[in-house]
């Protein structure tokens, strides 16, 4: 048995540790081919932060087995650790790994015999897994997952019971893991389940690490940060993002509500005072900064009151756009047990007023651009243009044809169908 497929669901934390299982098993000689395909063995990376991903992770199990009932089965990740034992029960699944143990994979699956490998464990005292990744074949843009875990507990999470506690990955081990990637890739997002709180065991801060990353990585053009939490951002890491163009002008900040009483109900750590106070701040320092946000529609008890006030503040946030989700109770978490759940049809209603101010929002910061000068990060080629993310996170169509992996310095000409369309510019560079 030597083929494989990989399917990966939910965050970037998940691209990046099923990139790792990819290196670890083509180094012992196997050979990948797509999920879709008939293969040896099928190994899903699966989420569990909302019922959807859940859902999902449960179609793409029974997808690879109904594909191949003989092929070894192997279920890793989230959705594992949090309903471990109804996935036991499937006789087709072989091999379970929840948060620990991915780092084995590879070996358990030379192993496997005629046995289910089973590795689900309490989170109580998990250290952080270093799962050494030194390419991504087929992105410009490389992950590299420097924290796990969260000590936060919104009322609606599970993540914090499927990831464990706040743990990072040893500064030394990010500058060399950095310095391999930076080899072939132009930009590097920082991923984590909290990746602002990177460091605290060390008596590092996120800040310190990027500038760390920037001095030893000679060859990177662009580092971005791949979400934080608004009570995140220090001083330190706005002055960064002020004075080095180096770091992404992008910055993903989770509201979930933008409404004080609906956020004490999430438990979330800040007001909306304190959210837009922060942000404006960001903005008046940095200039051309970017701040898209998460928001959670439909949360136990959110009245027509509650979502007015949401909507206006999300329209005083100015966010260049949004990421919508339909609140799901999920069991385990406080909120499954509070009284208040709103029907589906209230929920949609909410999710469809959200995404269409977020396309708004999007044109609104997109037209500002116009006639400026952006720096693109070229993914493809395809129709007379190349294309891929500028620093601020704008996803730009540059005409003519340049070199996949370089970075194109162009000028936003126009906005068409909802496609940002560039002239003119240069290869700045590129990694053969």
């Amino acid at each position: 048995m030597k083929t494989y497929g990989i399917c990966t669901l939910g965050c970037k934390v998940n691209t990046y540790e099923s990139q790792s299982i990819n290196e670890q098993l083509r180094n012992k000689g196997f050979i990948e081919k797509d999920f879709k395909d008939i293969c040896d063995i099928y190994i899903i990376f699966t989420c569990a932060v909302t019922n959807v991903a859940a859902s999902k992770s449960r179609k793409m199990i029974h997808s690879a087995i109904s594909r191949n009932p003989d092929a070894i089965i192997c279920v890793v990740g989230c959705y594992v650790q949090v309903d471990v034992e109804n996935l036991a029960k499937e006789d087709k699944i072989d091999i379970l790994i929840g948060t620990k143990y991915k780092d084995k994979l590879a070996d358990y699956i030379e192993q496997y015999q005629n046995e289910r490998i089973n590795k689900v464990e309490s989170l109580a005292n998990i250290g952080f897994e270093n799962l050494d990744v030194k390419h991504f074949e087929h992105h410009t843009r490389a992950y590299l997952k420097i924290q796990d875990g969260c000590n936060q507990y919104c009322s609606y999470c599970i993540i914090p019971y499927a990831r464990g506690h706040e743990r990072s990955m040893d500064p030394q081990l990010v500058v060399s893991e950095a310095r391999q990637l930076s080899k072939t890739h132009h930009e590097i997002i920082l991923a984590g389940i909290h990746t602002g709180r990177y460091g605290k065991e060390y008596n590092y801060t996120l800040a310190k690490m990027i500038k760390e990353i920037l001095a030893n990585c000679p060859d990177l053009k662009r580092i971005r940060i791949s979400s934080i939490e608004i009570t995140e951002i220090d001083d330190e890491l706005i002055a960064l993002l002020q004075n080095d163009q180096r770091v992404a002008k992008h910055l993903h900040i989770p509201l979930q509500s933008g409404c004080d009483d609906t956020l004490k109900r999430m438990n979330r750590p800040y007001t909306t005072k304190e959210f837009l106070d922060r942000i404006t701040d960001i903005r008046n320092r940095v200039s051309d900064i970017s701040i898209s946000t998460d928001l959670i529609v439909g949360f136990v008890d959110e009245s027509e009151e509650e979502f007015s006030k949401t909507y206006q503040f999300l329209k005083d946030c100015n966010f260049s756009f949004l990421h919508v989700f339909p609140f799901a109770s999920k069991k385990g978490t406080k909120a499954s047990l509070m009284k208040g759940q709103l029907s589906n049809d209230i929920k949609k209603q909410r999710v469809k007023t959200c995404l269409e101010l977020s396309e708004k929002l999007k044109y609104k910061y997109e037209v500002n651009k116009l006639n400026k000068k952006v720096e693109v990060l070229v993914e493809g080629y395809e129709n007379g243009y190349s294309y891929g993310y500028s620093s601020d996170y704008v996803y730009t169509y540059i005409e003519g044809e340049y070199a996949t992996n370089s970075m194109v310095t162009c000028v936003i000409d126009h906005i068409s169908d909802n496609k940002v369309y560039a002239k003119g510019g240069g290869m700045k560079d590129e990694i053969e």
